[in-house]
């Protein structure tokens, strides 16, 4: 039942707090997780952990086609993360990950008025131009060497954004067949990268015997980090926050999402040591601004 309330309830604040911390410290995890193992393998592994071991005992959507589970399931863990990860392994700090990810609102928005011939407001346009100047600043403060951003990891963090913006308008249509449970959603979607994702990562990582060296010497760190990224990041955060989403209006959810790249960011500092440069705090500072005058600009306006 939809609540329209003004604000989330005390339980579901916890549930919403819950999801941002998990979404916030993934990219940490990620970073854990591809020290072990190389980014397709490590993807692979993620949708074959959140798919595989339920689909015996969740039903699929009945509502839904085999066609919009596999287009989505491709976009999102081919596309979206599977660019992620190479990126992230390719030099993008973790806590720059989770700011540059959330341009996808604003790709979104540009894919939707070209191909659903949506109108963006005056101050959604007004929020994407001053994100679009922070990722700029951003992009410019690349560098050498460990603890820096280097310009092709930044891309590849951009180019997963596009990816998870065609995954919303995905998710949009979907919607259009009825009401449908995120969990089978997520479960049965998550089946379709696994085996491009594999075969990607055998043509490109060096191979079988490279792919089955890496499973036979993984630790306890890397399938930790495949039970976190399968099981809290995909299944119970995308959960939890659709359930949100069902339950309030999409005003009164989708600023929390403000939330975590800064949960990104100060994870990243206190557990990886990264620490962003000036340039990089501007280029956050401008996003996040942009960020700020897309969710709250409409009631601004109407105030």
């Amino acid at each position: 039942m939809r609540n329209n309330s003004k604000g989330l309830s005390g339980a579901d604040w916890v549930l919403a707090l819950v999801v941002i911390v998990v979404w916030g410290v993934n990219f940490v995890v990620m970073k854990w997780g591809l020290e072990e193992v190389s980014p397709l393998l490590l993807c692979a592994l993620r949708f074959m952990a959140a798919s595989l071991p339920f689909m015996w005992f969740v039903r699929r959507p009945a509502s839904l086609t085999w066609g919009l589970l596999a287009a989505y399931g491709l976009v999102q863990g081919v596309g979206q993360f599977g660019l992620l990860f190479v990126g992230m392994q390719l030099g993008m700090p973790a806590g720059m990950a989770s700011v540059v990810l959330q341009t996808q609102a604003f790709i979104t928005l540009l894919m939707a008025a070209a191909l659903l011939g949506e109108r963006p407001q005056p101050w959604q346009w007004a929020g994407l131009c001053i994100a679009v100047g922070g990722l700029i600043v951003i992009g410019s403060a690349h560098g050498d060497g460990a603890t820096h951003m280097t310009l092709i990891g930044f891309v590849c963090t951009v180019a997963s954004a596009a990816m998870w913006a065609a995954s919303n308008l995905i998710t949009r249509h979907a919607a259009k067949n009825g009401p449908y449970e995120p969990v089978p959603f997520l479960v049965w979607s998550s089946l379709f990268p696994v085996l491009p994702l594999l075969l990607l990562s055998v043509w490109l990582e060096g191979g079988w015997a490279v792919t089955l060296q890496q499973l036979q010497a993984i630790t306890v760190q890397g399938l930790g980090a495949v039970a976190y990224l399968a099981l809290l990041s995909t299944l119970l955060g995308y959960g939890l926050w659709t359930k949100l989403l069902q339950r309030y209006p999409t005003s009164t959810v989708a600023p929390l999402s403000l939330l975590v790249p800064v949960v990104g960011l100060l994870s990243a500092m206190l557990l990886l040591g990264e620490f962003p440069t000036l340039l990089q705090w501007l280029g956050t500072a401008g996003v996040l601004l942009g960020m700020v005058v897309n969710q709250f600009g409409g009631r601004w306006h109407r105030a």
